[in-house]
């Protein structure tokens, strides 16, 4: 077995150099191809998906991530000789899951494709005893965190102002409102700190992705995060359709609940989904105000990052207030690859160029994704994912998102009425 050396590098600055040379290369004219993996049924599935144009697509995504999962083990001193078969396998099983996910049924239930890539993970995992070696070169953090410095370059400033006044006033109220209540119920539950910051979070602003994000900021066990994220999307589907149901029934404004669903309901798939149920207007709001929500995540990670680093230090040992060099040290620096995405995105990088690589670089930020997920699946036994987690953090979820529908439907009021 390949011995593990010394990295070259800390992790969260080979994410940004890993997340750097992606962007660099598609602005320099590297054209990152989009496979199509959407079907309905067989036929479709052999003419469009498994069509050897789209399966050259997806050979070409892996010519792009493979070297860079080889070069990101090379800094971070895991075993490279046993990475390159491992992450072959790992995008194989990705692979599978965004076909699965690919289908009009799951499409049509908003089953995004990590949760088949962490569903698959875990039943090869749990199903066939993997060696030891193989678990050490699962890298499932790194993997997530190339994928939100991609995201960044989704995160424009000048969206914020096309978001309009009403939107971002409403996202405001809501995020930090449903975030304080979900971290203060969470608290009085005593669910742990991870779970705590995971789970306000994903209720508060927008689900899978702010999940992510602050398992990132915070260096979240990623056995948690998983388990956060099978609540939200499990949550996210009766919501998507019972809450257009419930509008229609008490006769609601269709702004007003275009407004009440993008606030409410916690991933954008989802929101569209419900708010086509409702109608045009509907749908206009409702991405909207979702849309606002999810511009605040990058102000949101840093702002976890920076609090967590503090309350950690002042809770280990010492008591001191930390100083900015302890601050910084332990600051996750991956947040800084995706401000800096936005900020190149938003200021530097022309309107036409964005429009050219935006495609390219959104269907390799969910590649990494699943990537992570099939990962985390893999290096996880099911009596691990549930072991420690009692019912508590579901009742503190399942609780906040209550509060959150029912405050956002009175701002949606107040506001779009």
């Amino acid at each position: 077995m390949e011995q593990t050396k010394k990295p070259l590098m800390h992790e969260d600055w080979a994410v940004v150099v890993m997340g750097g040379l992606i962007i660099l290369l598609a602005l320099s004219g590297l054209v990152i191809p989009v496979p199509v993996y959407s079907w309905k049924d067989g036929t479709d599935l052999a003419t469009t998906v498994f069509s050897s144009s789209n399966l050259a697509d997806i050979g070409k995504q892996l010519l792009i991530v493979f070297p860079v999962a080889v070069l990101a083990a090379l800094l971070t001193g895991k075993p490279v000789k046993s990475t390159i078969p491992i992450f072959g396998l790992i995008f194989v099983i990705t692979q599978v899951a965004l076909v699965l996910a690919g289908n009009r049924m799951m499409n049509d239930l908003n089953l995004e494709a990590v949760i088949f890539s962490l569903a698959l993970g875990l039943i090869i995992g749990n199903f066939f005893r993997l060696p030891g070696w193989v678990r050490e070169v699962l890298n499932a953090e790194l993997y997530v965190k190339i994928g939100l410095v991609l995201l960044g370059c989704a995160v424009l400033f000048s969206n914020i102002m096309k978001a309009g006044g009403l939107g971002l006033i409403q996202a405001l109220v809501v995020v930090l409102s449903v975030w304080y209540f979900a971290f203060w119920l969470c608290r009085k539950l005593k669910v742990d700190d991870d779970l705590t910051m995971m789970i306000s979070s994903a209720v508060s602003i927008c689900g899978v992705s702010a999940a992510i994000a602050t398992s990132g900021a915070i260096k979240g066990d990623s056995k948690k995060l998983s388990y956060v994220i099978s609540m939200v999307l499990v949550t996210a589907v009766p919501m998507m359709i019972f809450m257009p149901v419930i509008a229609n029934y008490f006769h609601f404004p269709e702004r007003v609940t275009g407004a009440w669903l993008g606030g409410s309901i916690d991933t954008s798939g989802a929101v569209v989904a419900s708010g086509s149920l409702v109608g045009e207007e509907a749908l206009k709001i409702s991405t909207i105000v979702k849309f606002s929500q999810n511009v605040l995540l990058g102000i949101a990670a840093f702002a976890i990052s920076v609090y967590w680093t503090y309350t950690k230090s002042t809770t280990t040992g010492t008591h001191e207030k930390p100083t900015l060099r302890v601050i910084w040290q332990r600051f996750p620096k991956f947040i800084l690859g995706f401000i800096g995405a936005s900020l190149l995105f938003s200021f530097l990088v022309t309107p036409e160029v964005t429009a050219s690589v935006k495609s390219g670089l959104k269907s390799i930020q969910g590649l990494w994704f699943g990537l992570a997920f099939t990962s985390i699946g893999l290096e996880t036994r099911f009596a691990d994912l549930f072991k420690n987690n009692s019912r508590k953090p579901l009742w503190a979820f399942l609780i906040a998102q209550s509060f959150n529908v029912i405050l956002t439907l009175i701002i949606a009021f107040i506001l779009f009425g």
